[in-house]
């Protein structure tokens, strides 16, 4: 009798510690929530145009390699007036995607005489596809999506800006 009771003893010992070991093993699901980043005016950057206006823009500005390889992503808007320029060491082909970013947008390629030669628009949110220049490039502008058919932009426009 007192054998069995040992047993017993040990057998809900042993079952409490397994379901405690369940338990304590358990992953807690936790949600990670991502700050959202603000904009932040670092220069002004006017596009003219051929027939005579201009665009002015505020912008912020990634040249370095964690801003280039950033870019616009974690943020959640973008005003009509903001945009992002990447200003590269070199000119060469460049391409970008849309990881992590969750606002549709229009990039426009600058090669190193600040003029335009070529666009990829109404690039998707969180698109991971190549979005080439198709051209050697100096610059990048992102601006929201459907802003170079508004604004009437074309290869050849040219830019300046000032931080």
């Amino acid at each position: 009798m007192q054998q069995n009771n040992m047993f017993l003893k040990r057998f809900l010992l042993l079952l409490l510690c397994a379901s405690f070991s369940v338990t304590a093993c358990k992953k807690e699901k936790k949600a990670i929530k991502q700050t959202e980043v603000a904009f932040k005016k670092e220069g002004e950057l006017t596009i003219f145009k051929s027939d005579s206006t201009s665009v002015r823009l505020n912008i912020e500005i990634a040249d370095t390699e964690y801003e280039t390889q950033t870019g616009l992503m974690y943020r959640n808007s973008m005003a009509e007036t903001q945009a992002m320029l990447f200003i590269f060491e070199d000119e060469q082909p460049r391409s970008f995607y849309m990881k992590n970013t969750s606002i549709p947008l229009d990039i426009i390629f600058i090669d190193a005489n600040k003029t335009i030669v070529s666009f990829q628009k109404n690039a998707k949110p969180f698109d991971e596809r190549s979005l080439p220049s198709n051209v050697p490039a100096k610059y990048v502008l992102e601006v929201n999506a459907g802003l170079v058919d508004r604004w009437n932009l074309k290869v050849g426009n040219t830019i300046n800006y000032s931080k």
